[in-house]
């Protein structure tokens, strides 16, 4: 068996979860007449204080409706310069959404109003406007890193003085209260909108949820459709779903000290360097020192049975989640140790 650090996507339903998957009621979900998924967007907008949730089939699917409910084409969305909107949505964005991203600079990856005001388009009828705030937490390029409340807080007020709306890719939003202490209603408050996977941490086959108020689902229903996201008798998958909401955002904080050790190990190491200090999650990116680069590590790594991902030239970055034990991450810290030594 491989020891799979490549992404919190590579989980297997858990056996609760496939029992789950083969007694679920469905109907057809186009119809509004799948009482699964009826239950799993229930329960997911009484969690995050909100009027209404969508069962969307990916985490993109649910950004680019959200960008489709909060913009007019030829706007501008302001985000991280290394965002999942940016730079792994295959510039949808743009081509179904017809809009600018504004790439903004954070502060080791946590975007600020301070940077974000500066960014904002002028009120000129000859320039793009800016329309959205985007914010990623957990930010996955930067390491997993959290936006703290204080600092969200001050997007909200700062957004609204502004006229702006705001949208949360909260891929990872557990993995974010988790590491904060905090509940995943009060860091998702203030936005407008709201994305949050299924398939990441919380260890469910497929699926993301997209929530806010409900005259904006019922629009973002259609947007759905119209991207193909009609999934008729779903509530197979929203049965998983189900189960991944109730027996996995207790487990998260093992995940983060898993991915802690991974990263005390590799910075002990004279061949690659990582800032601790953005590791706070259940990510861990690190850069090779020298000559060698991810490519040879990957590969090394592979050829000894343990897989990572390689997101540039010299960079390399380690995922954990439910299906890797401590003792498999144990046995990939010696494995590093022994190689960037």
């Amino acid at each position: 068996m491989m020891i799979d650090l490549r992404s919190d996507t590579v989980t297997k339903p858990t056996q609760a979860m496939r029992r789950a998957m083969a007694e679920a009621e469905v109907g057809d979900d186009v119809y509004g007449e799948d009482p699964t998924i009826n239950r799993l967007e229930a329960v997911s907008a009484e969690l995050f204080g909100r009027e209404a949730a969508l069962f969307v089939p990916s985490g993109t699917m649910g950004n680019q409706i959200a960008v489709k409910l909060h913009t007019q084409p030829g706007q501008e969305i302001l985000c991280e310069e290394h965002a999942h909107l940016l730079d792994w949505e295959m510039g949808t964005v743009a081509s179904f959404g017809g809009c600018i991203p504004r790439a903004v600079a954070g502060d080791k990856g946590v975007l600020t109003w301070e940077r974000m005001q500066q960014a904002i388009s002028p009120k000129l009828y000859f320039r793009a406007q800016t329309s959205l705030a985007w914010v990623e937490n957990t930010h996955n390029m930067a390491g997993g890193i959290v936006t703290p409340v204080a600092e969200l807080e001050k997007i909200w007020e700062g957004a609204k003085s502004a006229g702006l709306r705001t949208h949360c890719d909260g891929a990872r939003i557990f993995n974010a209260a988790t590491a904060l202490g905090a509940d995943v209603r009060t860091l998702t408050q203030g936005f407008d909108t709201v994305m949050f996977c299924l398939s990441k941490g919380l260890g469910a086959p497929v699926g993301s949820m997209l929530l806010g108020s409900r005259e904006a689902m019922e629009r973002a229903r259609a947007v759905r459709k119209a991207l193909g996201g009609g999934l008729r008798q779903a509530g197979l998958l929203a049965a998983a779903g189900l189960v991944a909401l109730e027996e996995s955002p207790a487990l998260l904080a093992q995940d983060h000290a898993h991915a802690r050790s991974l990263a005390e190990a590799v910075a002990a190491c004279a061949g690659a360097s990582v800032d601790l200090g953005r590791v706070q999650t259940n990510i861990v990116i690190f850069e090779l020192n020298g000559e060698r680069n991810s490519a040879w590590l990957i590969a090394a790594l592979k050829a000894e049975g343990v897989l990572a991902s390689a997101i540039g030239p010299k960079t390399v970055r380690l995922v954990t989640h439910r299906d890797v034990t401590a003792i498999e991450c144990e046995e990939a810290a010696r494995l590093l140790t022994r190689l960037l030594s």
